[in-house]
This record gives structure tokens, C-alpha cells and sequence, in this order.
């Protein structure tokens, strides 16, 4: 026994364990009480071992320690502010001096006291740990790692690059930036170029007239500073006058809050929705998991209603009177409905009928209706086009006391594909003044958006127009990407409804196609041998033998007991017949390996 600090704890060192223990002391003497037990295994000692100490939740006095060396005196422990839950693991780790067998000679290394606060899996947030885990994520590690492999090593894999389509991020695979765009961005960004003679045989006239405007509207005129929590109000002022040229009902620059793309204001309206579990959103399923994800980091409950596959993954409004009834009787009261228009990952664009149904459907149950509309510019139909949820209610009749309406948008997602300049913007109607507070509160909290994207934003709702140096190219770029991206989607769906077993809604927006798998009942038994999704088989099946990367349908979610997977239509144009090459190939081999 080695007596330690505080002196009311002991650490007993034998060969095989490590025992704490707590001197209890009363009238009647003291009385040893064991803490912890560290198992120490008959083998050579690894190089920091790690020891776990595990503290019993009913000794509500003990003081937590960590544990460190004392020079040639043995163990002691030093005192820490005890945690809230003290039964929460201790790691510790175990250094070896001369490399001896069986624990003997070993010494555990110097820690800080800091290191007994250290993080657990354990201590986390269980909302945190409640995210599932991204499926996906382990294919695009495993292509980033093979990617490694045939740069070191080639000839190591049955193919000579990675193909990338599951990435929803146009300029990271070969897509240029919008030339209008980038100009006006680099002269807000260095004002110093307005002024000097060269720059009018560089920059478009237009390019600088705007760069000129928008500086006017930046305190200091920097985009370096902070705007409005907001954000700045004439560019918020610019998009409100987008967005009313573009539906052709007015917009209020107080509804707009300019955002570090769609993902910031999605998670800021479930804090204000979201109260405790009894809480729930309607969330399309498939969908984003953004949505899902957001939800569970609020304790929300999820109430999932299933797009229509039979119907171009049409919303069915029985279906959701269905879901909704379910859980209003299970007690969860329902505040919102999620829709996604054009579709992610499904590429559907809703038509009007539809979406007015959606409208009627929401304002009759009193649900906040949350649209998200990011790719609103992504429509490869003739026959269908882009109405935003807002245009639809105002169309109806429906003004601001009739249904409440919050409209995502973002620079990210659209053909211009400016990801990471993180530009967004929400647009909050149908709430009263006091809501809009509390809105506001949260929004509050981030300072501001970046401002180049909030410029970026600006000019994505006011491209150039007729008669302005930069319409034409503006418009040929803009004509060039989606027409490119319609026919690259074409090819896609025509290869996959070519394939056995395989069939694929037409892309009529968005960024991707969501093809359909009836995989052989021998590929499913492989799947569930390794313990794994049998979409995810499929796609890592895909990858190890063509380098194309996809994401499975698990990701978003689908109806049990059907299996998919999405590709992006965004490799450039004179890549598609390779991968459509590879895809065949590996499709059919696949098919009949697993045939029954």
C-alpha cells in the first residue's frame, strides 16, 4: 500500500492489478473501500496502455482524481473538481520503464491535471452521439485512401483515378466559376482596382459599376468588417427586389436574414420550433440528412413521410395526412413540414398542383411550412418549371396572417456552384412581430454572415440583365453549365434504365439522379455476412472495381426493402461515356456473380 494525496485514498500496486481505494473513516477506526480495479494483462506492456477507472455513481463524496508519478516514491492522485457524474471513465495511460513483462517496473507517465477532464465518448452529448453515422463517409474515405494508393503505386487498382460523383460541388471536379461573379467579388474585395486606369481593360463596366454600388452599402466599405447580425441592409434590400422580380409579389428586405449558406438557418429555425421530443417535423424521406440530422441534435422527433417513386417522387398529401394523424396521437405535436423543391437526392421538380396542395395542406393544419429551394435554378424540363412556395401561397390568395412560410436559398447549390464562399439567405413570412424577435435573438448569436457571401447572394437574386456589358457571357456561361448538365443527366438515366434490375426517374432538376437497385437475394446475404447495408455493398462493390464513387440510398433514407443509390450529374460532359463504359460493365458482372 502507498499512501497518497489526499491521504483518505490509497493506491495499492500489485503484479497483476492496480486497486483504488477510499479510506472511509468513522468511530469506530477506518475502513478500506474499493473504488476501481485496473485489470493489468500477463503480457509485455504496450507502449501507453490505456487504463480505464470507472468510479461507482454511489459514492457521491468521492473526490475525482487523476492519477500521476511520483519520482522513485511510487503513485499518487491528484485532486480535480469533482465532474457531475462520477461514474464517468478515467483514462489513463500506462508508460513501460525497461520494457519489462508482466507490469512489473512499469510507471505511469506525468499527466497534467487537465488530462482527467478530458473528453469521453461516454461524457458527450447523447444528442450528439444519437447522429447516425454517414454511410457514405466510409466510401469517400476509402476512395480518398485508393486515390493515395494509385498515386504511390500505380497499377494498383484495376483503373487509373477516382471518379468523384457523389460530391455535390461543381468547381472541386473541373466546373468554372461564374466570370461576372468573380469579378465583382475581387474589386469588393480590393477596392484599390476601381481606381486605377488599367482596370477598365480588365474588369467588365458592369462588374465595376456594381463592385462601386455594393461598396456604398458596406460600413467602411471592407468587406474585412462586421455587418448587421441581419445582414447588410442593402443587400438585403437586393434580394427582396430578387425576389420579387422573381415571383412577381412583393418581398419585405425585414424577412431576410443573409446566412453562411442554407445549412445555418435550417438549424436556426429548429431552435426556435423545436421544445423537447414531444416536438416533431414532417422530413421527406428520402431527403437530405441536414434536415434529420438538425432534428435529432434538438431532441425533435423525426415524422418521416415517404415521396411517391411511382409519381416522379411526388409529395402524396394522403400520405401525409397519414403520418401527421400517427403522430398527433401518439402526443407529438408537429410544428413543421420539410419540402424540398427541385429534390435532393431525387431530382424531382414539383408541379403547381402539387405544391399547391402542399400550401392548402399546411395552412389547414397550422404547420410552419419550410422550403427548400436551393437549386431553384437547376431545371432540365421543358415541362415543368421553378415556382417558389411563396409565389404559390401569394397566387393562392394567401397573405402573412394565413400560412407561415420560411424559403431556404444558397450560392452553393445552384449552377453557379459556389460552395465555399457559403452564401445564403432565409426568407421568414407569416409570423407576428414577437416571433420575429425571437428569430432574430438566434440569428443574433453568429454576429453576421461572411460578406462575400452575402455579396455572392446579391448577386445570384441580380445577374446582369439585358443591355449590360456582361448579359450575353453571363448568360451563355449560365446556358453552357445546365444544358451540360441536362444531357449528362439524360445519359445517366438512359444507361440505368438500360440496366437489369435497375430503373431511374428523369433528373428534371437539381444536381443528381436517384437510380432504384432490386439487388439478388444472394448480394443482400453477402451484405448481411459483413455486417453492412446492401446498397453500401453495392456502391464499395462499384468503387473497388470501376474507382466511380456513389452514395448509397441509406444516406437519405427509402422505403424498406428497396435499394438505391445517388450519382450527380456534374462530371464534365466528355467524361460521361467513361463512366457509363465502367458502369455497364461492373453492373453486369455484379448481376451475375450474385445471380441466383
Amino acid at each position: 500500500m502507498l499512501e497518497v494525496d489526499p491521504p483518505c485514498l490509497v493506491l495499492k500496486r500489485t503484479r497483476t492489478s492496480m486497486v483504488v481505494t477510499r479510506i472511509r473513516t468513522s468511530a469506530g477506526g477506518a475502513t478500506p473501500h474499493v473504488l476501481a480495479a485496473l485489470s493489468m494483462p500477463k503480457c509485455p506492456w504496450l507502449q501507453q496502455q490505456l487504463l480505464f477507472v470507472r468510479f461507482s455513481p454511489t459514492l457521491t463524496q468521492l473526490t475525482y482524481c487523476a492519477v500521476r508519478s511520483e519520482v522513485k516514491t511510487g503513485f499518487s492522485l491528484c485532486p480535480l473538481v469533482p465532474p457531475p457524474l462520477l461514474h464517468a471513465p478515467l483514462i489513463v495511460p500506462f508508460i513501460p520503464s525497461g520494457g519489462g513483462g508482466g507490469g512489473r517496473g512499469g510507471q505511469l507517465a506525468k499527466m497534467a491535471p487537465s488530462a482527467a477532464r478530458a473528453l469521453t465518448v461516454d461524457s458527450l452529448n447523447p444528442k450528439v452521439l444519437a447522429l447516425g453515422d454517414h454511410l457514405g463517409d466510409a466510401i469517400a474515405r476509402r476512395a480518398q485512401r485508393m486515390q493515395e494508393e494509385l498515386a504511390t503505386n500505380p497499377g494498383s487498382h484495376p483503373f487509373d483515378e477516382i471518379i468523384y460523383c457523389n460530391l455535390s460541388n461543381p468547381q472541386s471536379i473541373g466546373q468554372q466559376p461564374n466570370k461576372f461573379f468573380r469579378e465583382v467579388l475581387a474589386l469588393c474585395d480590393y477596392p484599390y482596382l476601381l481606381d486605377r486606369s488599367v482596370t477598365s481593360s480588365i474588369f467588365s463596366s458592369d462588374a465595376i459599376a456594381r463592385a462601386r454600388e455594393i461598396l456604398d452599402l458596406i460600413p467602411g466599405r471592407s468587406t474585412g468588417g462586421y455587418s448587421h447580425c441581419q445582414g447588410t441592409e442593402g443587400l438585403c434590400n437586393a434580394i427582396a427586389a430578387g425576389i420579387t422580380s422573381r415571383d412577381g409579389f412583393p418581398s419585405n428586405a425585414e424577412d431576410i436574414f443573409l446566412t453562411d449558406g442554407a445549412a445555418p438557418p435550417v438549424h436556426m429555425v429548429m431552435h426556435v420550433l423545436i421544445r423537447d421530443e414531444k416536438d416533431g417535423i414532417l422530413c421527406p424521406i428520402p431527403s437530405h440528412s441536414l434536415y434529420t440530422n438538425s432534428m435529432v441534435l434538438r431532441g425533435a422527433t423525426l415524422v418521416p413521410y415517404y415521396l411517391d417513386e411511382s409519381r416522379g417522387w411526388g409529395v402524396s398529401i394522403s400520405n401525409l395526412k397519414k403520418q401527421l394523424e400517427g403522430a398527433r396521437s401518439k402526443g407529438i405535436v408537429v410544428r413543421g413540414l420539410v419540402v424540398i423543391n427541385p429534390g435532393n437526392p431525387t431530382g424531382q421538380v414539383l408541379v403547381e398542383e402539387n405544391q399547391r396542395e402542399i400550401v392548402e395542406f399546411c395552412r389547414t393544419e397550422d404547420l410552419v411550412l419550410l422550403a427548400d429551394e436551393v437549386y431553384q435554378e437547376n431545371i432540365y424540363t421543358d415541362e415543368k418549371k421553378f415556382n417558389s412556395f411563396k409565389k404559390i401561397a401569394r397566387s393562392m390568395g394567401y397573405g402573412e396572417g394565413d400560412i407561415s412560410l420560411i424559403s431556404f436559398h444558397s450560392v452553393s447549390n445552384g449552377y453557379y456552384g459556389e460552395c465555399g464562399r457559403r452564401g445564403g439567405y432565409m426568407e421568414v413570412t407569416g409570423f407576428n412581430s414577437e416571433v420575429k424577435k425571437q428569430v432574430y435573438k438566434v440569428a443574433s448569436l453568429s454576429s453576421c454572415s461572411n460578406i462575400s457571401g452575402q455579396i455572392l447572394m446579391s448577386l445570384v437574386m441580380n445577374p446582369p440583365k439585358v443591355g449590360d456589358e456582361s448579359y450575353t457571357s453571363y448568360q451563355a456561361e449560365r446556358d453552357g453549365i445546365l444544358s451540360s448538365f441536362s444531357r449528362c443527366a439524360q445519359a445517366m438515366v438512359c444507361t440505368f434504365n438500360c440496366l437489369e434490375g435497375v430503373t431511374c426517374s428523369m433528373a428534371e432538376g437539381a444536381m443528381f439522379v436517384f437510380p432504384s437497385v432490386r439487388l439478388p437475394p444472394k448480394a443482400i446475404a453477402a451484405a448481411e455476412e459483413r455486417n453492412t447495408e446492401p446498397d453500401v455493398f453495392y456502391a464499395l462493390r462499384l468503387l473497388e472495381n470501376t474507382g466511380i464513387v456513389v452514395v448509397p440510398g441509406s444516406v437519405f433514407g427509402q422505403v424498406p426493402g428497396t435499394w438505391h443509390f445517388r450519382c450527380t450529374i456534374l462530371p464534365q460532359e466528355e467524361r460521361i461515356p467513361l463512366i457509363i463504359s465502367r458502369f455497364m460493365a461492373f453492373h453486369e458482372a455484379f448481376m451475375e456473380e450474385f445471380r441466383d
